[in-house]
């Protein structure tokens, strides 16, 4: 589960890409964890982004017991006030009086320092141009691909048991093992000590209000006797064990699926496979419905209706001309279901139903979430995607992006700061452009849309 980047295994493989003037198509970030838990849970006060005095770190505490729901956006201009020192002092008093074991907090926060090298990561995140064929192209390989059919066959007693008791899919949970962690190979989980990375962020006045009930869920496991201090490591921003939950998830919804008294999610294969189809099946997994769906889509549609909030009946895209993969009929019922285009007319699509949805809760970016449900369905055996319609236009380059941008933004739209990134902000914005100028309102943008702004700016 990520919050801020992806997993050290991912990164090997989207770093090596060289798609320079591609596109990664989801939210304005790169991919990152939000922090969500079950709809029962609500919301805790906002405290202050900097530096935290021991009221912030309070309400940090009670966070991380409760569930931690969606924190507010990222104060990126922020300056930290105070030192790292004195802001431990007081996060250690009030761990204390969240009733953390004053052995815990010793063993744990005792002699942490302040990393730089985390403050100057979380804050330089860079962003991965590739667009999906790219992404899913060096994520979903033959090699995961061949693994996790192993591992459902493999573990087969205990994926049974956790799709009878949470409806969960096997394929679903081993598609997010093979992608966040290799099936628990040690690069893919990460080296760094957790713990430090979690003071280092919860001091920091960026995203410190998250990351205070991030470490005190940490203190919590440790408290509880699932891991120790030195077995918690993992990624740079702190999420644990081959499913990479972060510490408030791990506190919240890890099982002890094996019976040994311990939740353990790096050792445990029956402990990730329960814990991790808990955890999807408390963001909304409906039991026995699809996720997602290769289709493939007629030369003329109502394009403005390809868009994830948009939702009709999977007849009504029947009606319209849509198929099966294989050119077979869809079937014709009110199961509701969005279109996908996530490279416009001429690339791949897809049809994606509610149980998408659990998949937007466990990442941000909308290209990792239709990799991980792409190879959730090759798992499950359906065949392997085309690659659309017809020639692929070359996506914008990165200044032609920026440009685009530029313009969008004197005619009003909101696309944020020109950054080169095809955001959701952005394609929002490129849709409604395109039905304004009678292009077709798939959503991406091309050099079509670009030349036609140009002439009319």
């Amino acid at each position: 589960m990520r919050l801020a980047g992806i997993s050290a295994a991912m990164l090997a493989l989207v770093m090596s890409a060289t798609a320079a003037n591609a596109q990664i198509f989801g939210t304005d970030e790169p991919p990152r964890k939000p922090a969500r838990t079950a709809k029962a849970k609500k919301a805790p006060p906002a405290a202050p982004a900097a530096a935290a005095p021991a009221a912030a770190a309070a309400t940090a505490a009670t966070a991380a017991t409760a569930g931690v729901v969606v924190p507010p956006p990222p104060n990126n201009n922020c300056k930290n006030t105070g030192s790292f020192e004195a802001f431990m002092d007081g996060f250690r008093r009030e761990a204390a009086a969240a009733g953390v074991t004053p052995a815990t907090i010793q063993s744990a926060l005792g002699g942490v320092t302040l990393d730089q090298a985390i403050l100057q990561r979380d804050r330089h995140q860079s962003f991965f141009t590739q667009t999906f064929l790219d992404f899913s192209g060096k994520l979903a390989t033959n090699n995961r691909l061949q693994n996790g059919i192993a591992q459902v066959k493999k573990h087969a007693a205990v994926f049974a048991r956790a799709e009878q008791e949470y409806g969960v899919p096997p394929a679903v949970i081993a598609a997010f093992w093979a992608l966040e962690s290799d099936f628990g190979s040690a690069p893919g989980m990460g080296k760094h000590g957790v713990l430090r990375s979690l003071a280092t962020l919860a001091y920091d006045c960026r995203r410190g209000q998250m990351f205070r009930a991030e470490l005190l869920a940490a203190l919590k496991i440790i408290d509880r006797g699932d891991l120790t201090p030195e077995e918690m490591t993992g990624s740079w921003a702190g999420e644990l064990g081959q499913t990479q939950f972060l510490p408030s998830h791990y506190f919240n919804y890890a099982v002890d699926y094996d019976g040994d008294g311990r939740r353990d999610l790096y050792r445990s294969i029956p402990d990730v496979i329960g814990s991790s189809a808990n955890f999807v099946a408390q963001l909304g997994w409906k039991r026995g419905e699809p996720w997602l769906e290769e289709v493939r889509v007629p030369q003329e549609l109502p394009w403005d209706q390809a868009d994830l909030a948009i939702q009709h009946p999977r007849s009504k895209w029947a009606a319209w001309g849509v198929t099966t993969a294989s050119s077979k009929p869809l079937a014709s019922d009110a199961m509701p279901a969005s279109l996908l285009l996530l490279q416009g007319r001429h690339g791949p699509a897809f049809l994606v139903y509610p149980n998408f949805q659990v998949y937007l809760k466990w990442n941000q970016s909308l290209t990792y979430c239709t990799t991980a449900a792409y190879l959730a369905t090759r798992i499950q055996g359906a065949t392997p995607m085309s690659r659309g319609n017809g020639p692929l236009p070359a996506p914008l380059t990165f200044e032609q992006m920026k440009e685009l941008q530029i313009m969008l933004a004197k005619r009003g739209y909101k696309v944020g700061e020109p950054d080169g990134k095809l955001g959701s902000a952005t394609r929002q914005a490129v849709k409604a452009m395109q039905v304004k100028l009678g292009l077709p309102a798939d959503s991406y943008p091309g050099i079509d849309l670009l030349e036609a702004m140009r002439r009319t700016n």
